[in-house]
């Protein structure tokens, strides 16, 4: 080792505890002993001090990747900047495959074409075109929609490969970094389902990784199931006093939502449902001939998820029956016609496999108290199929995801003490 390299490592040894503000605790099982070795070695060092030290670009990929705009099934725009910023990270293979996901593969030390560990966050936002996402800026806290949910891990992703070509640290696996698209709402996780089942790497990914939001301690192993419909409601319409009497599709969805909201779902498994968006009708003087309904039902079971569904669809069968029974048809009758708009399968990674305990122990090592929990989030398709999967946290802090006053906050020592937990649950998956 040469004198400047010999330096360096000192150097980053000695900043390494400085930087993430805490002292790593004694290894209390042989989960925690392993991550030991990892976090406490001079490249791991190097990867947190490159991290420290390129913290102020991180920042800056965040406010130019918040700054275009990714609304659903639009997200070309962003993927071709995070494309560009793929490519100019050295990475090999860099493409947008068909759906619009991109990716970019750093090689590992295993033959060509061998398992793959994938680092994946995604591009699009919960908001339509036209919205602002101009970030502003008070100290550091960052605000703008879109920029914790999901821009940020965008950026830590590029982090994490500067990180580990400035320490020269090399993996057993090759590791896909990937933008996906998709995730959110109507997309219902279209990016995963290509990636996993037409994508080129779909049978040599042994181990998934989703970022998503931010808090470093979160460890997403289940997989909350959902399904979602659009309801249409119609009947003949007419004039609000001329035609008054005759069945009205607006009262037949009112009916709906109330008997919706009389279903009792268990607490546990968590199981929850939402009448969401509402829309219909022409004039305030005019019994509307269309209205339509989406909603949202969710649970951690399958098999609570399917009592659900099968709840809601008598439920819309019971407010047709009502609504024609209770006014004149005459003229017509309604008709309540639902279609299935959103589907993610339910599931779980064992919290015995090494991915859930290698992650759980990476957040421990860096001081964290480990939450383990479920949601859904681009996990739920490897998880489906049996692939282990976890979903992280970028490793900062933030809050009002999904509404126009979303933040974080990009205070250096905690954002790079909370992004070493991915990085470090990275390493453990790919092998170092």
């Amino acid at each position: 080792m040469s004198a400047v390299r010999s330096a360096t490592v000192v150097l980053a040894a000695a900043l390494t505890p400085l930087l993430l503000g805490f002292a790593p605790k004694p290894a209390a099982n042989p989960d925690d002993t392993a991550m030991a070795k990892i976090v406490g070695s001079p490249a791991f060092k190097a990867a947190v001090a490159t991290l420290d030290r390129e913290h102020d670009r991180t920042v800056a990929d965040i406010v130019t990747l918040t700054e275009i705009p990714a609304p659903p099934f639009k997200e070309a725009a962003k993927g071709r900047a995070y494309m560009a910023m793929l490519k100019a990270q050295g990475l090999t293979d860099v493409e947008m495959d068909p759906e619009g996901n991109v990716m970019g593969l750093r090689r590992g030390t295993g033959p060509a074409g061998g398992q793959v560990v994938v680092l994946a966050a995604h591009q699009d936002t919960v908001f339509p075109e036209g919205t602002a996402v101009k970030v502003r800026r008070e100290g550091t806290r960052l605000s703008a929609p879109g920029v914790g949910d999901d821009t940020r891990s965008l950026a830590v992703v590029l982090a994490y490969v500067r990180a580990l070509d400035a320490a020269k640290i090399k993996t057993k696996a090759d590791i896909l970094f990937v933008g996906d698209v998709g995730e959110e709402g109507p997309g219902d996780l279209r990016g995963m389902r290509y990636l996993f089942g037409k994508g080129k790497y779909k049978d040599r990914i042994k181990a998934f990784f989703s970022m998503d939001g931010n808090e470093a301690q979160g460890v997403t192993y289940g997989a909350v199931g959902s399904r979602r419909y659009r309801v249409a409601f119609h009947g003949p319409g007419g004039h609000s006093y001329g035609a008054f009497g005759i069945v009205n599709p607006m009262a037949a969805m009112g009916h709906a939502i109330d008997q919706l909201y009389e279903t009792r779902v268990p607490a546990a498994p968590k199981t929850t449902f939402s009448a969401s968006v509402v829309g219909g009708g022409v004039s305030v003087n005019s019994i509307p001939a269309d209205t339509w309904l989406e909603v949202d039902m969710r649970s951690e079971s399958k098999d609570e998820l399917a009592k659900l569904d099968a709840r809601f669809l008598a439920v819309l069968k019971e407010a047709e029956t009502h609504e024609n029974a209770a006014r004149d048809t005459r003229l017509g009758k309604v008709s309540v016609t639902p279609k299935l708009i959103g589907e993610r399968p339910t599931g779980a990674t064992s919290q015995d496999s090494p991915i859930v305990r290698a992650t759980a122990a990476a957040v421990r090592a860096m001081a964290f108290t480990t939450d383990l929990g479920a949601n859904s989030t681009d996990s739920n398709i490897p998880i489906s199929l049996g692939i282990p999967a976890v979903t992280i946290g970028s490793g900062g802090t933030g809050g009002r995801a999904h509404s126009l006053d979303e933040w974080i906050d990009v205070a250096k020592p905690e954002s790079v003490r909370g992004m070493s937990v991915g990085l470090a649950a990275l390493l453990a998956m790919a092998g170092v």
